[in-house]
């Protein structure tokens, strides 16, 4: 379905891909792996044509459809969320606006041009094919843990990782014949993260995922491409199972190395001490030949170096690090908590877990500060201090900074 021959792509003097090839059939689940920087948002902008190759060539089968999820957020504008959904081409869009404004205005009618209007627009949601996708849209943002109550919300009112989720169920929506996913579980909760991992199961389109979460490769992927050193290598299997055959190529290939590399000093020690003497120069210069004609096998790629930090340890705190007694808090009419009753101690690790709208930011924010307890009591402990960082923190920071710059 799509086929990458001999391509090369560098920035700034810096080669990213140096002739690598790929190809990607019907029905495929790769990962796409590699180090920060090795390129895979790159490749993804290449197959994509946002991006041109140097050299090379990238041949696409007609007709077939691409989707793409990027890992940034993307815009939103007035469309309701299940618009966004809907939004597998402009016209369905258009139609469906036309076919809800009439349906609101149906009990007075007064333009005469109206009924044209409706009749040409359910003409064109029928032809592509509206009626089937409403229900699938509405399925789809379900298992994405959008409530009922949030389909006819704008958009644009959705926090950023919401806004991913209402684009991710317009590619699953629209299904694409090759689905490209950035990250595609950053803004995912447990549970519809189980939900999407089964939908793409039976997905019947080839997926190519970038993911850090090796559980989710694991249940999905049939083979792994990693970016290293400017090329493509393809393993097949999951995550675990490209552990084990990278490890065993590296041995592999250290093993023959030093092989390859007692063969050519036995050859050039034999070559340099007979070489002068007539009787074996000729002997010599043939074992020179040999190491020339040899295919020399790549010295092994240490792994890259990796910055270690040391934390400096907090000033030790008072058993009792944080409490909340009879707290209370709402938004608006809706009541989050009421009589909240808990502690946390020094050393103690807790995963707050929970279905989406049940509080769990409020209460991490209340815990942080961040939001006052309306009712009740926030205690901090003895030399206790606090940190939060936020599922939106990106949204807070200042672009035009370094990342030491934010630290």
């Amino acid at each position: 379905m799509l086929t990458v021959s001999q391509l090369s792509k560098s920035f700034a003097g810096r080669a990213l891909f140096d002739d690598v090839s790929l190809q990607v059939n019907r029905g495929d689940r790769i990962g796409l792996v590699g180090p920060n920087g090795a390129g895979k948002s790159t490749l993804f902008a290449l197959l994509l044509g946002d991006v041109s190759p140097d050299k090379g060539t990238i041949a696409i089968e007609k007709n077939a459809t691409i989707g793409f999820l990027p890992q940034e957020t993307a815009a939103a504008g007035d469309e309701t969320v299940l618009e966004l959904a809907l939004a597998v081409s402009p016209a369905l869009v258009q139609a469906q606006k036309v076919i809800k404004q009439h349906e609101a205005a149906v009990a007075g009618i007064a333009d005469p041009g109206a009924d044209t209007a409706y009749h040409n627009a359910l003409h064109v949601f029928d032809e592509h094919g509206g009626w089937e996708l409403e229900p699938k849209a509405k399925r789809v943002l379900a298992g994405l843990a959008f409530r009922e109550t949030d389909f006819d919300r704008p958009a644009r009112a959705l926090s950023g990782g919401w806004i991913m989720r209402a684009h991710l169920a317009r590619l699953l929506v629209m299904e694409p014949d090759l689905l490209l996913l950035d990250e595609p579980t950053n803004h995912l909760d447990l549970e519809s993260l189980q939900w999407f991992q089964e939908y793409l199961r039976t997905y019947p389109g080839a997926i190519v995922m970038i993911s850090h979460d090796r559980e989710f490769l694991n249940q999905l992927v049939g083979s792994i491409v990693e970016i290293a050193h400017s090329k493509l290598v393809r393993f097949r299997g999951d995550w675990d199972s490209y552990i084990e055959q990278k490890a065993a190529r590296e041995e592999q290939q250290l093993a023959a190395y030093k092989n390859q590399q007692k063969e050519i000093a036995s050859l050039q020690l034999f070559a340099d001490r007979f070489r002068a003497k007539a009787s074996k120069a000729s002997q010599a210069q043939s074992k020179l030949k040999q190491i020339d004609r040899m295919k020399k096998i790549a010295v092994p790629v240490a792994r890259g170096k990796t910055i270690k930090f040391h934390f400096p340890q907090p000033v030790r705190s008072g058993l009792r690090v944080i409490t909340l007694k009879d707290a209370d808090h709402a938004y608006g009419d809706v009541v989050v908590y009421r009589g909240m009753q808990y502690h946390a101690e020094r050393g103690q690790r807790t995963v707050l877990v929970g279905p989406n709208g049940a509080g769990k930011s409020t209460l991490l924010k209340l815990l942080a500060g961040v939001l006052l307890v309306q009712h009740g009591a926030r205690e901090l402990g003895h030399n206790v201090r606090t940190g939060y960082f936020s599922q939106n923190r990106i949204d807070v920071l200042n672009a035009s900074h370094t990342v030491l710059d934010s630290a």
